[in-house]
């Protein structure tokens, strides 16, 4: 699962919801009908799985420039690594890196002819062992074949064996117990130790499998993709990274032994604002736009550009609140309860969906979205309004209240709300948060911290107290648990840590049944909302304005996006 911030508006809304959220304490405040709820229930099940405007590869036409946005701008280009873990950096390496299996809207997956001919699993002596048969014409853009040796390279990097490395999560890693070469160099036997049943996501994309060269040590691990792009393997390659107009510009690679790429060039501009992108949407300076929630000034303005196409879909992203749970105040988790129990989920997600376009439902679980089969609400009492019970919590734990504040042994009670620049939407959620927590007698500091180093300098190292973001994610929700939610992982940003989830984690994921493994995982989602490790809000829009000659590309959801059919008709 990668994680991404994105710059999303919603200023406009803050003093209605600010209204709805003052008073309105005790159990009820704010929340929706249970007709509501079953009328958003109903409006997402409406939402298709993927809106790109299909159109056949011979209807394409050759030739031609895409021009897209992206709001943060990358140093580190090694997907795998913990500080090239956003979303912004992982649609622009698509082009040009491998992906061994793809998926389809419905999330089904299969190998990815141009990468690998065959891929099998099968149990062998009792442990789960994937075959990967390489195409033979696949090779790196400098001239070195893709061999076995590139997957073990990268294992090795990620499973967390060596803490010198620095992955974003060895999730499924740590489960292999070897990589070996079969009949040729272009045949890799991966042995699972344990079971690991979304073994599809690995190599697949999200992170991208890199040359072993580049990643054989933490070294090369931190510095060979910084800042630049050495090697590829993609219908396209780079021509230019400029660092100084924030624009990586990609161009057909001549050597792509596939299906000819239709574009002649994919150009990516950092644009950090949904208005300033919707500004160069609307003067015609790219072709498609994201829409984030929190925005519906610039989802009406898209709207008004002549030749443009609205598409929408479900996809698996999230917009949640990250809690600190090894921050000074709130390592107690009776107080984490307080600050669950003290924010409307209900007002934030109607203050950032307000004339969206989109269902306005909140979201009960941190695994499985709204439209998940396995998707139960798992959220119990912690996910309701309940200011009369925060206020209980905190007297218990010794937070008594003293002016406007509440104090403990001389210290205010006072939590830092980590926002990145230039992102409205952030901020208005820290308003909303921060008058909602006053009521509560806890004082909340806004600090917006440059969009460009909210993740390596302040979420990677725990340098906040509550932080809002997004978590983008991927058709294989389970496997995403030890990632985010585990123990020790590089991406547990709260630093979380309970022995019960840990085993839950460990359960869920080792479980080759599909039903049974959604049931366990959802034990352990219970555990999760216990923890106050992530406030979920809502299952977060996937909106994208683009040109509607723009053949193959909007929104998503699960499928993967063929690089080589993205086009234009005319």
């Amino acid at each position: 699962m990668k994680v991404r911030y994105r710059a999303a508006a919603g200023v406009a809304v803050l003093a209605l919801a600010v209204a709805a959220c003052g008073g309105g304490g005790g159990e009820g405040g704010n929340q929706p009908s249970a007709e509501q709820s079953q009328q958003a229930q109903q409006q997402m099940a409406a939402v298709p799985g993927f809106a790109i405007n299909p159109v056949a590869y011979d209807q394409v036409k050759d030739g031609g420039t895409l021009t897209l946005a992206v709001g943060q701008w990358p140093t580190q280009w090694n997907s795998n690594h913990v500080d090239g873990n956003q979303r912004d950096t992982s649609d622009m390496l698509a082009p040009v890196m491998p992906q061994l299996m793809v998926f389809d809207e419905e999330a089904n997956y299969k190998p990815n002819p141009d990468f690998a001919t065959s891929i099998t699993n099968e149990m062998k002596d009792g442990k789960q062992v994937v075959t990967y048969t390489l195409n033979d014409k696949a090779t790196w853009s400098d001239g070195t074949p893709i061999t076995w040796k590139d997957l073990e390279a990268n294992w090795k990097a990620n499973n967390g064996s060596n803490k010198d490395f620095k992955p974003a999560s060895t999730d499924g890693w740590d489960r292999i117990e070897s990589i070996t070469k079969g009949d040729t160099d272009k045949v890799a036997v991966v042995t699972y130790s344990k079971p690991y049943p979304e073994w599809m996501g690995l190599f697949s994309g999200s992170p991208y499998l890199t040359p072993a060269k580049y990643v054989e040590t933490p070294e090369a691990y931190d510095n060979e993709y910084n800042q630049k792009i050495p090697v590829t393997a993609g219908p396209f390659k780079v021509e230019k990274i400029d660092e100084g107009t924030k624009t990586l510009t990609l161009v057909r690679d001549d050597k792509w032994w596939g299906q000819k790429a239709k574009l002649d060039k994919i150009i990516f501009r950092a644009i950090e604002t949904p208005d300033a992108q919707v500004n160069a949407f609307a003067n015609g300076e790219i072709d498609s736009v994201e829409i984030p929630s929190g925005a519906p000034a610039e989802l009406k303005r898209a709207k008004e550009v002549p030749g443009v196409d609205i598409r929408k879909a479900l996809s698996p992203n999230w917009r949640h609140f990250t809690v600190n749970n090894q921050s000074e105040i709130l390592k107690d988790k009776n107080v984490r309860h307080a600050v669950a129990y003290a924010i409307n989920r209900d007002v934030i997600t109607q203050s950032d969906l307000k004339d969206m376009d989109w269902p306005l439902q909140t979201l009960g679980n941190h695994i499985f979205m709204n439209n998940h089969k396995a998707y139960v609400d798992n959220s119990g009492d912690l996910g309701k309004y309940n200011l009369e019970k925060a206020k209980q919590l905190l007297d218990a734990a010794g937070w008594k209240q003293e002016g406007e504040y509440r104090k403990k042994d001389g210290k205010e009670f006072d939590l830092n709300f980590v926002i990145p620049t230039a992102t409205p939407v952030s901020q208005t959620e820290g308003e909303l948060t921060q008058a909602m927590l006053k009521e509560a007698g806890i004082k909340v500091n806004i600090k917006a911290v440059p969009l460009d180093k909210f993740f390596t300098d302040y979420v990677n190292k725990g340098d906040f107290d509550i932080t809002p973001f997004s978590w983008i994610g991927t058709p294989l929700p389970i496997g995403s648990l030890a990632q985010i939610y585990k123990t020790g992982s590089e991406s547990n940003y709260p630093k979380g840590s309970d022995p019960a989830l840990d085993a839950a984690i460990d359960a869920a994921v080792s479980e080759l049944d599909p039903a049974k493994a959604q049931e366990l995982a959802n034990a352990a989602d219970k555990l999760i909302w216990d923890m106050v490790h992530t406030i979920p809000l809502y299952q977060r829009p996937e909106i994208r304005a683009t040109k509607k000659t723009l053949a193959n590309y909007g929104a998503k959801g699960y499928k993967t996006y063929d690089w080589t059919s993205i086009g234009f008709t005319g």
